[in-house]
């Protein structure tokens, strides 16, 4: 075998390798939308926890505070699943660059009580969401979000 065939066939087994992690940092990635989208269900948290690296970080904003897998794990079970039990997060487009995910999706739902101040009771959202997931040896270390809650809010109000 000569040295150009073997080089090119090692550049193609590197490549099949290379698409396979990206396939697998995406589905590692959709472990948070299934929990999200499932806030009351241990298996979905469970998932969530096997797929996040114990230092994992939620970034929501510019402030520099961040919660850890714990505190993310009991706000989505406890207030989210209590205060809207259909929440659902619904994946519409995911980009893969090294180990960064990158995910648009939008999250619906219907507050059975107030939502951040707003009254919504029997009201429903449909709010865009935009996250980025680094993902290391298999896991999420930390995650970038953004919701347009403020929209969510201002639907509560004017329906």
């Amino acid at each position: 075998m000569s040295i150009k065939t073997l080089s090119a066939a090692l550049s193609l087994m590197l490549l099949s390798l290379s698409n396979v992690v990206m396939a697998d940092n995406k589905a590692v990635a959709m472990t948070f939308y299934d929990f999200l989208s499932n806030p009351a269900s241990e298996e979905a948290a469970g998932a969530f926890k096997a797929a996040t690296a114990d230092e994992w970080q939620s970034i929501g904003d510019y402030s520099g505070a961040s919660k850890n897998r714990e505190q993310f794990i009991g706000q989505v079970s406890g207030f989210f699943a209590k205060l809207m039990p259909d929440l659902n997060w619904e994946v519409q487009e995911t980009i893969q660059e090294g180990d960064q995910v990158v995910v648009r999706s939008r999250a619906t739902g219907t507050p059975n009580g107030p939502l951040f101040g707003v009254d919504g009771m029997g009201k429903s959202f449909d709010i865009l969401t935009i996250d980025i997931h680094t993902i290391k040896d298999g896991k999420i270390v930390r995650s970038y979000h953004l919701e347009d809650w403020a929209g969510a809010l201002q639907q509560l109000k004017s329906k």
